[in-house]
């Protein structure tokens, strides 16, 4: 039996470490390795000094030194940092100050292409002064975004997104948004019902940031503690291309249809047809941008009866036309 692929995950600790950019996003890679056995997130503490102070006055300890050379496919989670800690009135002085330049300088000289960057809050900054935003979008936290501006003008910040993927670089607003990045990212590594999963667990309340197209839709409709509408939506989005019946789904809510589609509506805040064209929209777009399929099996494959139910399931969604996906 072939056993778990594993993924190092490097977690930054500058000094005045933003204790929840840490503590929030490493929850969702322990839950999601407990729930599932195909995806294994080794994660390791790693900084400049082998023990810094928290945002709320917490020391942290047994740091291992930032490793050189980063693992082959590593993810490197940057945490951002407070300007004063819980209880010291000081701001940070020289010793901080030479801690975060070695920071600096070990992503200058150690991400390379095949390793994901993610920045949480203000982790962003450190990322800029290393130039490893140069040329791609990126947010931070709404209170840094002229910061980041001003140490990334290569950069497209970004001042009204929860968090934004730009390739290799995945960056994030303030704090508990780098869970809601995390859980993307779990998502996308295991599977949506596996992030969906784990966001149940933390009662992690799922959001959507203005129009960002980066959030993903596998997560809408899940802002909510009912047993049995997350039992059909875990269904659904295992495989969203199935031929669904009102009937089949409530059987698994133990429910009747008429009931279901109540439930469906006052605990998802959308009706069950909505979210299952909207994950198999989801589908279609992922196959869009990742294969070459023409139109007719590109809805096939999503689950559409036609290239014309799919287009309109799509507009209602998307402003521009799935075509524009490959135009260009």
């Amino acid at each position: 039996m072939i056993g778990p692929a594993d993924i190092a995950v490097v977690v930054v600790c500058p000094p005045r470490t933003l204790l929840l950019d840490v503590a929030g996003p490493v929850e969702v890679m322990r839950k999601a390795n407990l729930i599932q056995d195909r995806v294994r997130f080794c994660v390791s503490h790693v900084g400049p000094c082998p023990e810094v102070t928290s945002s709320i006055g917490l020391g942290l300890s047994g740091l291992a030194p930032l490793p050189a050379p980063l693992p082959e496919g590593a993810i490197v989670v940057l945490a951002g940092t407070a300007d004063l800690v819980l209880g010291d009135p000081d701001p940070p002085g020289d010793h901080e100050r030479a801690a975060e330049a070695a920071i600096v300088a070990w992503l200058r000289a150690q991400v390379r292409p095949g390793h994901r960057l993610v920045s949480i809050c203000s982790g962003a900054l450190l990322a800029a002064r290393a130039g490893l935003l140069d040329g791609h979008a990126c947010t931070t936290h709404h209170g840094a975004c002229a910061d980041l501006a001003a140490l990334a003008p290569a950069a497209r910040v970004l001042e009204d997104r929860l968090f934004v993927e730009d390739g290799e670089r995945l960056t994030s607003a303030g704090i508990t948004a780098g869970i809601d990045l995390m859980l993307h990212l779990v998502a996308r590594l295991v599977d949506p019902a596996c992030a969906a999963a784990v966001a149940r667990y933390l009662v992690v309340y799922l959001r959507r940031a203005g129009h960002d197209p980066q959030l993903s839709p596998w997560l809408e409709g899940r802002n909510h503690l009912h047993p049995a509408i997350h039992r059909v939506q875990d269904a659904v989005s295992a495989d969203p291309a199935r031929a669904w019946s009102l009937e089949s789904l409530a059987d698994l809510a133990a429910t009747s249809p008429r009931h279901l589609s109540r439930l469906f509506n006052r605990h998802a805040g959308m009706s069950l047809p909505s979210y299952i064209n909207g994950l198999r929209v989801a589908l279609a777009r992922d196959l869009l941008a990742r294969t070459r399929l023409d139109m007719e099996h590109v809805a096939e494959r999503a689950g559409f009866a036609s290239p014309r139910q799919l287009r309109r399931a799509w507009s209602r969604l998307h402003d521009r036309p799935p075509s524009a996906l490959r135009e260009g």
